[in-house]
């Protein structure tokens, strides 16, 4: 079993990234400390838990060879101010969440904060130290507040942007950024880490460690969120014998309520996956057409949804009616 996946500040261990706290400490060693890291790389790979253990250093955290490079005793002051989110020197931008679900987008509001804490002196640190996790959520206005702090740098202040996808970034911002690049894993150290966690060996292990995709935060989350299941589920859907109305309505209940969005996410995901086999097994240019636009419909489907507030069973529905049509011309053919 998977187990409860912890949040990157509460992690201590971190493992194979040498090469991102190396250049990091050689920079604070050397007095060249840049005000601004920008973190990319897959989502999973360890960006937010570098920045944590980074915001530790920084705050004044005894360090612990034990847990790596930048590692730090979990029992010190610091590491216990930053594990409670109370440390008054240390700022974290993230997506809020309200009755449960988080919000679409960081907003200007919060945003906003970012030049009001950078404008006080360190309190208890020699740094104040700030993390934005994901700088991808930021809407337009968003950025721009934090274009603000990038423009009038605070003399000690550090702040660290989680991005998956530096290009969606305005280009005044990557410009005022130092890049770390966080690299995927091989797969079988995917494997290894995620078997060493949960217990999962043999087959499984292997395949949830191949859907990560050199992410082994991802595996644990594709672990704890039943991606096994929804891969044999989406495989019948694409390949075998359509499963009949009641478990199809079973699976689209599944995704009601705030914990259905991630259910709905890793389920579009899977069946596009199964869609992407398809596609690339088909040898007619017009089946490749069909089976790709279905994969195209498949793979936003949970953005979609999100963005413009659709209800996550009347996208299922639709898109299901899809799947059937695209299968019956595609065997009619």
């Amino acid at each position: 079993m998977a187990e409860d996946l912890p949040h990157p500040r509460d992690v201590y261990r971190y493992e194979r990234g040498e090469a991102v706290e190396g250049a990091f400490l050689d920079a604070l060693e050397r007095g060249k400390l840049h005000h601004a890291w920008m973190l990319t790389g897959p989502e999973g790979v360890g960006k937010a838990t570098f920045a944590y253990r980074a915001a530790r250093r920084l705050l004044g955290a005894r360090p612990d060879p034990a847990h790596g490079l930048l590692g730090a005793s979990p029992e010190d002051q610091a590491s216990r101010l930053v594990a409670a989110r109370a440390h008054p020197d240390f700022m974290v931008l993230e997506r809020a969440v309200e009755d449960g679900k988080a919000k679409k987008f960081i907003s200007v509001d919060d945003a906003r904060a970012l030049p009001e804490f950078f404008a006080k002196a360190p309190s208890i640190s020699a740094y104040r130290v700030a993390i934005v996790d994901a700088a991808d959520d930021m809407n337009i206005n968003a950025a721009n507040a934090l274009l603000k702090t990038l423009e009038e740098p605070p003399e000690r202040g550090v702040l660290f942007l989680v991005t998956h996808a530096p290009g969606r970034l305005m280009a005044t911002i990557r410009s005022r950024c130092r890049r770390l690049a966080f690299q995927p894993w091989p797969e079988d150290a995917v494997r290894d880490f995620l078997s060493a966690r949960t217990g999962l060996g043999g087959e499984e292990a292997d395949a949830l460690a191949h859907m990560a995709r050199g992410a082994p935060g991802r595996a644990l989350r594709l672990a704890a969120g039943q991606a096994l299941e929804f891969e044999a589920v989406a495989d019948v859907l694409v390949n075998g014998e359509f499963p009949g109305e009641a478990a199809l309505l079973h699976l689209a209940d599944s995704f009601r309520g705030g914990e259905g969005q991630a259910r709905f996410e890793l389920f579009f995901e899977r069946l596009a996956e199964a869609v992407h086999r398809r596609v690339t097994g088909q040898g007619g240019a017009a089946a490749v057409e069909r089976w790709g636009a279905l994969w195209d419909r498949l793979s936003g489907a949970a953005a979609e949804a999100e963005a413009i507030n659709l209800d996550r069973a009347d996208m299922f529905w639709t898109l299901i009616a899809e799947l059937r049509a695209v299968r019956a011309v595609s065997a009619a053919a």
